[in-house]
């Protein structure tokens, strides 16, 4: 749990395609900035294999990418903004949001942190290792992610959130080049992005069952926030 928190249940994560879909074509607005072509923009490729998996629609992800790279007439201005603070029970919390009006953002946050603690820049982010993150699935049976990680030139490797699936870090900008060699390596790359993991974190096990209720209740809420792209806790199993 430690890479991202995720909600257990997948209604509460997701609340309908609308809400990945939304948080897909946000990231594929600011990626395209760096051009059309997602052969030449490897953030841009990314986001697009992520639209794919979702089932996005073809035009909405080609409107989304001609709008991101300047190709229509609709302005695009969304600013990347970090929030950090602490949960209930000082689980450190790292959020990420991409918006277009940060004035609206700030205060809404602020709410939302109130029955945890919002910090300042920095008051938290010294705790989390900023990497790249590939969950992936073995292509073949038996395939081994160690013997992957060391070829494809991965830092590390956990059990990916999903059954059977695999979490790969990399150094933040070896995240394309190591998300390409494990598909030759036997693997099937599910995601890739750049995210946050903590040092530190609280093990849910020595929560109570009502603390640990406190912290999923208020993550969950966050994580709801239009403007939430992925939130990261230092809580593990």
């Amino acid at each position: 749990m430690g890479a991202q928190w995720k909600a257990k249940h997948k209604d509460i994560a997701a609340n309908a395609k609308g809400k990945i879909f939304g948080k897909l074509v946000k990231e594929i607005l600011v990626a395209a900035r760096g051009g059309a072509d997602p052969t030449m923009n490897s953030r841009l490729r990314l986001a697009v294999e992520q639209a794919r998996k979702a089932s996005m629609p073809k035009d909405t992800l080609e409107r989304a990418i001609k709008r991101g790279a300047g190709l229509t007439d609709e302005p695009v201005s969304f600013e990347h903004v970090i929030y950090e603070g602490f949960a209930p029970h000082q689980v450190a919390v790292m959020v990420e949001c991409l918006t277009d009006n940060v004035r609206r953002t700030a205060p809404e946050m602020r709410v939302l942190f109130r029955k945890g603690q919002l910090g300042t820049s920095g008051s938290v982010a010294w705790d989390f290792d900023h990497l790249g993150m590939i969950e992936a699935a073995p292509l073949t049976p038996g395939a081994d992610p160690e013997e992957a990680a060391i070829e494809a030139g991965a830092q590390d490797l956990e059990p990916g959130e999903e059954e059977g699936t695999t979490l790969f870090y990399t150094a933040p900008t070896e995240l394309d080049l190591v998300s390409k060699a494990l598909g030759a390596h036997g693997f099937n790359v599910l995601s890739a992005k750049l995210g946050y993991k903590p040092k530190n974190p609280v093990s849910a096990a020595s929560l109570s069952a009502e603390a640990l209720e406190e912290v999923e209740a208020f993550l969950a809420a966050i994580d709801e926030h239009d403007d939430v792209q992925n939130v990261y806790a230092a809580l593990t199993d």
